[in-house]
């Protein structure tokens, strides 16, 4: 059963769990959707908001249905189906693969975005602004070499999160 909580509820540090556990960001409709794992990304106060920041490479999948779509969730999950889910979600292309199905997890659209029913956390973000990081934007020079070889910069996704969802 979820219930609604202010994000300034969550006990957990999320930026860790991000990092750590990982999550996946989903965008799209029940006709339409990809999801994707994402373990780059950070919260806090933006614009008088809550506010989520994903960070999407240009040539995912997801990417296609961010750009189209307002709304986006990030869905974090118990621990013991990290293998699972992120091996699909985190290797296979949506152009060409089930990946909900494949994972064993269960599409919901319910909200302004889908979301997965075994999901502990459920943030519904609403996109605010997309960036984009550029090579002129860089101090540290060694991070391009490192993180992006094939110069496939990050596009970067800010969104006000409209709701909170836990299961409980």
């Amino acid at each position: 059963m979820l219930k609604e909580i202010k994000f300034s509820e969550i006990k957990e540090n999320l930026t860790k769990t991000l990092c750590e556990d990982w999550a996946l960001v989903t965008a799209g409709s029940e006709e339409s959707f990809n999801t994707m794992t994402v373990s780059w990304g950070s919260f806090g106060e933006l614009w008088g908001e809550d506010t989520a920041t994903v960070y999407i490479r240009p040539q995912r999948y997801t990417e296609e249905f961010l750009n189209q779509n307002d709304y986006f969730t990030i869905c974090f999950f118990p621990n013991e189906m990290k293998q699972q889910i992120h091996s699909i979600c985190g290797s296979k292309s949506g152009r060409d693969t089930d990946k909900p199905a494949q994972a064993g997890i269960t599409p919901i659209f319910s909200e302004k975005a889908p979301y997965f029913e075994q999901a502990r956390i459920i943030l519904v973000c609403r996109k605010t602004a997309k960036g984009c990081f550029t090579p002129d934007q860089f101090a540290d020079e060694q991070i391009i070499s490192k993180w992006y070889p094939a110069n496939d910069f990050h596009n970067i996704y800010y969104a006000t999160i409209e709701k909170t969802l836990i299961t409980g």
